[in-house]
């Protein structure tokens, strides 16, 4: 028997060290991919690889460095439930239709009635003068009103660079449209 617990914590070290290895080799190709070192492991093409008129010409623009900060959240062609899900916004609130929207950070997202309110209350500072306006400058701007009860700087500020526009449009649709509680 006790050739057999061998055995097995022989197994259960080779795999634990494996994982780790394979982590490791993980974690280092997506550092060397998405840091734009110049020893990547997939090089671009080398001068020398072209020959005369079959070199591409330059478009006097640079590219852009390949970062996660650059990869939008969504795109706005996932359907509605994927969008709220892959944007963060099902993490902190709850919204109605959306299945796994069911966060308690941030308020019950039901803007087709409490946006107008919103709009008319006192402590709001901001410029939007429809739901609409409303929805957007609230991911976009979202410490222009700060719901009562919810702490301010706990939505990201970040959203207007990492939504596209046809995701932000189509979060704010079907946010202006929610009337259920």
């Amino acid at each position: 028997m006790s050739e057999e617990k061998s055995d097995s914590s022989i197994d259960r070290e080779t795999g634990l060290i494996l994982l780790v290895v394979c982590g490791g080799l993980f974690i280092t190709l997506l550092v060397t991919f998405f840091s734009g070192n110049s020893n990547s492991i997939a090089p671009g093409p080398r001068a020398a690889d072209f020959k005369g008129s079959q070199r591409p010409k330059s478009t006097g623009v640079a590219n852009p460095k390949v970062s996660l900060a650059n990869v939008p959240l969504a795109t706005g062609d996932e359907p509605i439930q994927k969008l709220f899900i892959q944007s963060g916004c099902a993490a902190c609130h709850t919204i109605p239709g959306i299945l796994a929207a069911n966060g308690r950070e941030g308020p019950r997202l039901i803007l087709g009635v409490d946006g107008p309110k919103r709009l008319e209350d006192p402590n709001y500072h901001g410029t939007a003068t429809t739901v609409r306006e409303y929805i957007m400058e609230s991911i976009l701007t979202p410490g222009a009103y700060v719901v009562e009860g919810y702490p301010d700087r706990v939505m990201p500020r970040w959203y207007g660079k990492r939504l596209s526009a046809a995701a932000l449009d189509k979060i704010i649709a079907y946010l202006e449209r929610v009337t259920d509680s």
